[in-house]
């Protein structure tokens, strides 16, 4: 019975080049086959032997020489001035028996705020202090778009996948699909409910009854919690339940018009029209949780237009310093969520797993970090009335 397993084409292509490199006695400055001649041979698209050539590359078994070819690496091929350096002399068998990439691929919605850059620059180190290397593919927020990230970085032989994955209602089915084929992948940030998966997420619900027990203390009982999520996640629902269990801990009643959630702030240009802004501007609350920093920040923006200062007339507090990828220097009260930690930690879950065996890939880790509240310039007590 044939294995239902399939090789990837790139793949095929850096075996039979392994296999010809051996099968042919191929020496140190030896061409190999053009890319044309590889796309005609395996009928596949430039880019999969680019792929294929690029990772044979790095792995130092070729050389490749901008307009003159590929070649065994070990010597440089005595032609112009414009070959590239040399690669150093290497064991090509054994580079040849070395099936693993050392790649790492990490998928997230986008690099656009100080908690991404952490959460990079953590992964970034538990893997060099491995010798791995990370591969980023934005999703964009669009499901779609992860689908074909995931299968990107299967084709080019990335050893296993750290995902940040899309706020959406229904779960990626390729996550499902890693799951079942045994492909290691690790959660960043949120899990998927009702699914055994290895994840490490801050603990949402700690985040936000800690804002709320800060500002409570400072006389606030107007606290309204803001998430510019056009859907209700995981990620969303557990702050908001937390928020929600720290006020009826003090006895307070919840007010609906104060968990403000499913709308979207795309610029600030004729901000006076939007609903947040005359919330605002009209006092409706005292205090603001915000769910992520970006929107943190507009709020400030909406309440210095609307003539309010911070912290003097509104406090806030957002998850995450928007202002700083220093902590100290940042101006915001916020969630500290440890997000270099988290990086590190998924990173070394993932490692763990690959480097584990059959063993290790079927016990999952579920990690929640412990958030904390750092205390800055943009939160005060309660305005007198």
């Amino acid at each position: 019975m044939n294995s239902i397993v399939r090789t990837p084409l790139y793949q095929k292509i850096q075996d039979y080049i392994r296999e010809l490199i051996i099968t042919e006695g191929l020496k140190a400055g030896d061409r190999v086959p053009t890319e044309k001649d590889l796309m005609k041979l395996f009928n596949v698209s430039k880019i999969t032997v680019v792929n294929a050539m690029v990772g044979l590359a790095n792995d130092r078994i070729i050389t490749r020489v901008p307009g003159k070819g590929s070649f065994v690496s070990g010597e440089e091929p005595a032609e112009t001035e414009e070959t590239a350096p040399a690669a150093p002399v290497i064991n090509v068998e054994q580079a040849v028996i070395e099936n693993r990439t050392r790649i790492i691929g990490l998928v997230m919605p986008s690099i656009c705020d100080y908690f991404a850059i952490r959460l990079i620059d953590g992964v970034n180190r538990a893997l060099r202090e491995k010798g791995y290397r990370s591969v980023i593919l934005l999703s964009e927020g669009d499901i779609d778009k992860e689908k074909e990230a995931f299968k990107t970085l299967k084709e080019m032989g990335a050893d296993g996948v750290l995902v940040f994955p899309v706020d959406e209602e229904n779960y990626n089915e390729e996550i499902l699909s890693m799951k079942f084929s045994g492909y290691p992948f690790v959660l960043i940030d949120r899990f998927l409910p009702g699914v055994e998966t290895n994840y490490i997420a801050a603990d949402g619900r700690l985040g936000t009854s800690l804002a709320v027990d800060y500002l409570w203390e400072l006389g606030h009982r107007e606290i309204a919690i803001c998430s510019d999520s056009p859907l209700q996640t995981i990620t969303v629902q557990e702050r908001i339940d937390g928020y929600m269990n720290a006020l009826k801990n003090k006895g307070a009643l919840i007010n609906p018009a104060h968990m403000i959630t499913g709308f979207q702030v795309e610029n600030m240009k004729d901000t006076e029209k939007h609903p947040l802004y005359r919330y605002i501007r009209n006092r409706m609350a005292t205090a603001y949780i915000t769910l992520n920093g970006r929107l943190g920040v507009k709020i400030y923006q909406m309440a210095q237009q609307a003539g309010l200062d911070v912290p003097n007339d509104l406090s806030i507090i957002s998850f995450d310093d928007p202002t700083s990828i220093v902590e100290e220097f940042g101006i915001f009260t916020h969630i500290k969520q440890f997000e270099l930690e988290m990086g590190y930690r998924a990173a070394g879950t993932l490692l763990e797993i690959i480097e584990g065996g059959a063993d290790r890939k079927s016990k999952y880790t579920k990690t929640l970090i412990q958030p904390e509240l750092v205390v800055r310039q943009t939160t005060g007590p309660v305005p007198s009335q």
